[in-house]
This record gives structure tokens, C-alpha cells and sequence, in this order.
């Protein structure tokens, strides 16, 4: 049996099986990036909440594991190498397990880097505009008076939205085949419901968009990692 009583982390969130993959996450865009891809490759994982709270990602505990104090993070008692390994952001964490299973990064090396494209496609654009549209539109920055930031990141956030419409017409999923790079992005899109922005960013002058995310929705890993692990 693997030992992880190496990683401070284990001494907040107790590991029930250390035997298999531990997921410290909550069910939030990026979080649910690594419940969905643990889904999909059938890898077995026990699922830790951890809040958004400053008492858990600001712990001493989970900072042990990502001194960036974000969710997710995992350990892998079955690393690489032969032993433990511990491994933070939604984007390494979704090419690690892809590797790991050789599931849903194509099959083939241009197929592979075209889905790295698309998954930092992701990273570098869709979640940070889009959370920060969240926070201008919908949370704390809505107070603020000056129109301009409201209105760069919904700007921003339609131009996304229509390069997404534009990459999916004739195809199914972002790439030829579903892949981590739909994992990355689909959830982000979900967000723009609970941001109460949808018209405000004319989500229904996408209906590609509208019609992949609704594809992605179906899927029953999709289903069980979007509630993994629960809010409440």
C-alpha cells in the first residue's frame, strides 16, 4: 500500500484508499476539468472537497500541494516513476491523465498538439476572460461604476465565443475526436448560465457553440464529474 503520509496535505483531508489517485477539488469550472477526465478514463480516485474558502486552499495543508492555492490538485500514489506523485493545474493535471491512460489526446503527434492547442487556447483565454466577466458582470466588480471593464470582458468574451463557432463548424468537437481540450473548454461555457450573461454576450448567435456544449452535457461522465465532489 502506498505511503502518502509524506504530503502534509493527507493530515486535513485523510486519504479513505491511498491506493488510488486523490482529487482535492471543488465543482467549479476549472475544478471540474479533473473529476470529468477522471470520469471519462474510468481511473479509479477518491474525491476530497476542498472550498474556495481561505480556511482549506489557504491552509498550510493544501498549500503544501499548490502553493498557488487553487483547485484542483491530485496525488497519484502510482506516479511515473514508481512512486507518489503530486500534480497542480486543471491543464497539466488533464495531460497527465491523459497520458498516464493514452485516452483523449489523439492518437497520433499532430493529433496530440492540436489538442494541447486548443486545451491552452483554453487557459490562456476562456477562463481568464470569461472569470473575468464573472467578476465584472455578475460578482463584486458589477458595483464598480466605470463601464470599461464590464464592457472589455464582454467584448472579449463574444469574440471567444464566436472563434469556438467558427472552429466547430463541420465538426463534432473541437478536434477530430473528443479530447481533453473539450474537457478544458465545455465546462467554462456551462458558467455563462450562472453568470446570468448569456444574452448579454449573445450566446443564442452561436448555435454551434450552444449545440456542443449541449453534446458535452449528455455524456454520463460529464454528468457525474460536473458533481464531483458535491457542493454540499
Amino acid at each position: 500500500m502506498p505511503d502518502l503520509s509524506a504530503f502534509p496535505i493527507t493530515r486535513k483531508w485523510p486519504p479513505r484508499d491511498p491506493d488510488v489517485i486523490q482529487l482535492y477539488s471543488f465543482p467549479t469550472p476549472n475544478g471540474v476539468k479533473a473529476s470529468i477526465m477522471l470520469e471519462e478514463t474510468g481511473l479509479p480516485y477518491e474525491a476530497h472537497k476542498v472550498t474556495l474558502a481561505d480556511a482549506d486552499v489557504k491552509s498550510a495543508e493544501f498549500l503544501s500541494l499548490n502553493p498557488n492555492n487553487k483547485i484542483p490538485a491530485i496525488i497519484d500514489p502510482n506516479g511515473p516513476d514508481g512512486g507518489p506523485m503530486a500534480l497542480f493545474e486543471s491543464g497539466a493535471i488533464l495531460i497527465y491523465l491523459a497520458e498516464k491512460t493514452g485516452k483523449l489526446l489523439g492518437d497520433t503527434a499532430t493529433e496530440r498538439m492540436q489538442i494541447i492547442q486548443w486545451l491552452m487556447w483554453q487557459m490562456g483565454g476562456v477562463g481568464p476572460m470569461f472569470g473575468q466577466l464573472g467578476f465584472f458582470y455578475a460578482f463584486g466588480g458589477a458595483e464598480i461604476e466605470d463601464p470599461r471593464p464590464r464592457q472589455r470582458y464582454i467584448t472579449e468574451t463574444r469574440r471567444l465565443l464566436a472563434v469556438l463557432e467558427g472552429r466547430l463548424e463541420g465538426r463534432g468537437w473541437v478536434c477530430d475526436d473528443y479530447s481533453i481540450a473539450d474537457i478544458a473548454i465545455a465546462p467554462w461555457l456551462r458558467v455563462l448560465e450562472r453568470y446570468e450573461a448569456r444574452e448579454i454576450v449573445g450566446w443564442a448567435d452561436f448555435p454551434r457553440t450552444n449545440a456542443y456544449l449541449d453534446r458535452f452535457l449528455q455524456r454520463p461522465a460529464v454528468q457525474t464529474g460536473l458533481v464531483t465532489p458535491p457542493r454540499d
